[in-house]
């Protein structure tokens, strides 16, 4: 079992309604699709598998037997935000290079790996240019190619092909149909209609809206 949530409720603050109550769900390895309107926890669910968020009450537990923690965050786990979260000011080859670094690539590895990535990404011609002048697609396949260069054994998606267009998208679906096909996992949150067409079978949650 790649991750194990038990009776798991979430409020972002005190007194709130809860994003998530008392939410209990297996996630088996491979694919699976998270589904359920705008506000509905999907975006919120991803953080508490990552361990970005911790539950007020109820376990997350990981395919290690512990809830997520640091050291799983960076060897484990390749996380692809709404906001993507791409670190300014510096290069879009070295914020590959960082994220590979972070998560305990060899440095022996890491040139080969990052340049595998550039080029399968399309976005080699500007890997020394600052991501903050990239366009939205670029950063969009950016921010892919570094959850990627660590070799994570679970991609968390959030709404990664949104306002892409058919090319872009079906370039983001083929590489997390080579990722599951070489026994890693993907987890993607998506409203997209033509995501689960080209991912092939996938375990659908819905996640409906808390009570008011």
């Amino acid at each position: 079992m790649l991750f194990a949530l038990r009776h798991v409720t979430f409020a972002y603050r005190r007194g709130a309604a809860p994003v998530l109550h008392d939410f209990s769900q297996d996630f088996p390895a491979g694919l699976t699709i998270l589904r359920g309107p705008s506000g509905g926890g999907k975006s919120t669910l991803l953080k508490l598998l990552a361990g970005y968020l911790a539950p007020a009450a109820g376990t997350v537990t990981t395919r290690h037997g512990r809830a997520p923690d640091a050291a799983f965050q960076r060897h484990d786990v390749g996380f692809v935000f709404q906001q993507f979260n791409l670190l300014p000011g510096v290069s879009l080859q070295r914020n590959l290079e960082l994220a590979g670094l972070i998560g305990g690539v060899p440095p022996a590895v890491l040139a080969a790996r990052v340049q595998h990535w550039l080029d399968r990404m399309g976005l080699q011609p500007w890997s020394a240019t600052r991501v903050e002048q990239l366009s939205g697609g670029q950063i969009q396949r950016a921010a892919l190619a570094r959850a990627l260069v660590k070799a994570p054994a679970v991609l968390l998606l959030d709404e990664p092909t949104s306002g892409l267009d058919d090319t872009n998208t079906a370039l983001i679906a083929a590489l997390a149909r080579d990722w599951l096909a070489a026994g890693n996992s993907v987890i993607v949150s998506t409203h997209d209609p033509r995501l689960p067409a080209t991912l092939g079978d996938a375990t659908a949650l819905t996640l409906e809206l808390p009570a008011a």
